[in-house]
């Protein structure tokens, strides 16, 4: 009998999640997280599937070692990366380029382009690459996939993904909007229609995965006609550390009149920008305390946050032209009442309003937050880029042949 398990490593700026997936049903076997990597706070959860939590504190100083404590996890409870069970490992990487528009059986030369597009994900590809090598090394013999955070929006009508740049100078450089968080964006808008009762290729959607990146999409009966990230995962919303959009023009005044290197301003940007740029915290939940307790530059980067995101859903509203929903998904998307309920309040006249009372309730499932009746549904939709990246791993390396 073929092997029918999955680990699915998705190796965040500062984290992993990581699940084990049995592909015969797509039950979990074991799920977990690691947390602020390089950090002395680190944290590593592991929940196997009968329960019983284990966690470990203490830093954990990069993504080679936190993948290791993985492996530990998984290995005491008989899960072990050396089960003949296991018939692949799938990976999140953030940027394909045009090369990658679908899940790849990763050699030599898929890394090597990984690796070449570091400049363009600084934040995630490097640490992309790290999972894959370190499994690599960990289980040599395993096939290993690739699921391309890039592939979903490569629908996008070339009036969404090109720039109003030189034409010669944007082929010749690959420059475009190629966007990320597709399979969050890809589960999301399918699980919203069926929310829905609707058929996706009937039904327009408008997602907001907001977590430390955030990015919106306009997704029209299945397919992705917008989405909020760009060249690189810096465009679009104010998040936990991004600037989001910005006049570019502000690079070149950094580079004249601040004296700040290339280097640096990418550093800036990236790095110590958004939410931790405009109040020193990129945790939505300790801004929201701090906005409690009267900190005006708490409230100042929360209200500049949303201001954006209150943009970016009336744009696709109108490129769109008729929304069936928009969904909150991610970790504040999923959590933060605040945020879901500051981001549609005075849309009304579009059709668009949160129910108070539904909008306070914590959950693990998908839910309608908008009024009985609502022109357009408001939903939180808990993303599982995870099954998404198993299932196009699985089938890639059982329809190929290509498996232990």
């Amino acid at each position: 009998m073929s092997p029918t398990r999955v680990l699915v490593l998705n190796s965040g700026s500062s984290s992993v999640k990581y699940q084990l997936l049995d592909m015969r049903d797509s039950s979990r076997l074991a799920v977990g997280l690691v947390e602020r990597i390089g950090e002395q706070t680190s944290r590593l959860k592991h929940t196997p599937a009968d329960g019983g939590s284990r966690e470990r504190g203490g830093a954990i100083a990069d993504h080679d070692a936190a993948l290791k404590a993985v492996a530990e996890e998984l290995a005491k409870d008989g899960l072990g990366l050396d089960s003949p069970e296991l018939a692949a490992i799938g990976h999140r990487v953030v940027h394909g380029g045009k090369f990658f528009t679908e899940p790849t059986v990763i050699d030599d030369t898929v890394l090597a382009e990984i690796e070449r597009l570091i400049p363009v994900a600084p934040l995630h590809n490097p640490a992309n690459l790290t999972g894959i090598r370190t499994t690599q090394v960990l289980r040599p013999d395993l096939p290993q996939v690739a699921v391309f955070d890039t592939a979903f929006h490569t629908t996008m009508p070339e009036s969404a993904a090109r720039y109003a740049i030189d034409v010669k100078t944007a082929d010749e450089h690959r420059v475009r909007r190629y966007g990320f968080h597709g399979t969050s964006h890809a589960y999301v808008s399918r699980a919203t229609a069926e929310l829905l009762g609707k058929d996706p290729s009937e039904t327009n959607v408008i997602v907001l995965h907001l977590g430390n990146g955030a990015s919106a999409s306009a997704v029209r009966g299945g397919r992705c006609v917008d989405t909020s990230m760009g060249l690189t995962p810096l465009e679009g919303l104010v998040m936990g550390t991004r600037s989001g959009d910005m006049d570019p023009a502000v690079i070149f005044h950094l580079m004249r009149v601040g004296g700040m290197s290339a280097d640096e301003i990418d550093t800036l940007l990236n790095k110590k920008s958004g939410l931790i740029g405009l109040c020193g915290d990129n945790d939505m939940r300790e801004i929201r305390r701090r906005v409690d307790e009267g900190d005006e530059q708490a409230e100042l980067a929360f209200d500049i946050y949303i201001h954006r995101l209150k943009k970016y859903i009336g744009a696709y509203y109108a490129v769109l032209g008729r929304v069936d929903a928009v969904a909150f998904t991610a970790g504040v998307g999923e959590n933060a009442a605040p945020v879901r309920a500051a981001a549609l309040a005075g849309l009304e006249e579009l059709g668009l309003a949160v129910d108070g009372e539904r909008n306070a309730v914590r959950g693990d499932e998908a839910r309608l937050i908008s009024p009985e009746g609502a022109r357009v549904a408001v939903a939180v939709v808990p993303t599982d880029e995870e099954l998404e990246i198993a299932t196009q791993t699985y089938a890639l390396v059982i329809g190929s042949g290509n498996h232990t």
